[in-house]
């Protein structure tokens, strides 16, 4: 069982270029359906697996574990991954995910933070000139107008920032790619974030877009506390990722008269559907 695992992990890295929290959630969530599998029965294996097991394991999962129905779906979306792999590989005859029918989820509501709100937090970090000041407010700008997820922030470069064509080149889920334009003031900003970055460090040359004070890419954790930090000062909502200036860029242009398609578009969404939360 493990053989074929670390074949389908393999798999996900190199021909599907998953990131590496993708894969290891894979990996954990088929782990878990073996360990229960094999307390079922020692001599388990993944072609004898019946629709009937895949049930069970549910049920264990909402009632034993008290897992969510959307934990236990995206548990189910990995088996489902895995077993059209194994029928793509010819290693197992029936796919016993074909006939489980995933538990119902509530769809819950995205955090945003309103376009108020926005407003003043960009005026209060418009008074600090520091480089460290100057690159934080980008970030939270480029979060807002243009957005786009943390990963494929951490992802750009200078070469991906387009000053003359007013547009940014993003590399989202699975290395696919799709252009975003942004407007006058987050043009503005971006020209006074690389004067003063060449300034701070002394140089031209970059591993990426957005660097520490040390000239080093910034790393996820970073990000995270510079919007978490500064949502703090305007907003009392729960969460304060870099997600949720994500949702507030949709629901802006949403409130805005932008129309979903377009909006699909912009954020990466493969289905408009996923997209049908923000209205």
């Amino acid at each position: 069982m493990e053989l074929w695992t670390d074949s389908f992990l393999e798999y996900l890295k190199s021909e599907r270029n998953d990131s590496p929290a993708t894969i290891e959630s894979y990996a954990k969530d088929l782990s878990m359906f073996q360990n229960f599998l094999e307390e079922q029965n020692p001599d388990a294996s993944w072609t004898a697996v019946q629709a009937d097991d895949v049930r069970e394991w549910v049920i264990f999962l909402m009632d034993e574990m008290k897992l969510t129905a959307a934990s236990v779906n995206r548990k189910l979306s990995a088996m489902r991954t895995y077993y059209k792999y194994l029928r793509r590989m010819g290693w197992v005859k029936i796919n016993p995910m074909e006939k489980v029918v995933a538990p119902k989820k509530k769809r819950a509501l995205p955090y945003y933070v309103r376009e108020s709100e926005m407003d003043r937090l960009l005026e209060l970090t418009a008074e600090d000139k520091s480089f460290k000041g100057i690159r934080n407010r980008l970030i939270l700008m480029m979060f807002y107008e243009t957005g786009i997820r943390r990963a494929e922030l951490l992802g750009l470069t200078d070469a991906s920032v387009d000053l003359a064509a007013k547009q940014v080149k993003v590399t989202g889920k699975r290395n696919k790619q799709r252009i975003v334009p942004f407007g006058g003031e987050l043009e503005e900003e971006i020209r006074a974030y690389r004067v003063a970055r060449e300034e701070a460090l002394g140089r031209r040359d970059f591993p990426t877009f957005f660097v520490t004070e040390k000239g080093t890419a910034m790393g996820e954790a970073q990000v995270g506390k510079v919007v978490k930090d500064n949502l703090s000062l305007v907003t009392t909502i729960k969460k304060r990722s870099p997600h949720v200036l994500r949702h507030s860029f949709a629901t802006a242009m949403l409130n805005n008269n932008a129309d979903l398609t377009s909006i699909q578009k912009l954020l990466g969404h493969e289905s408009v559907a996923t997209t049908e939360i923000y209205t």
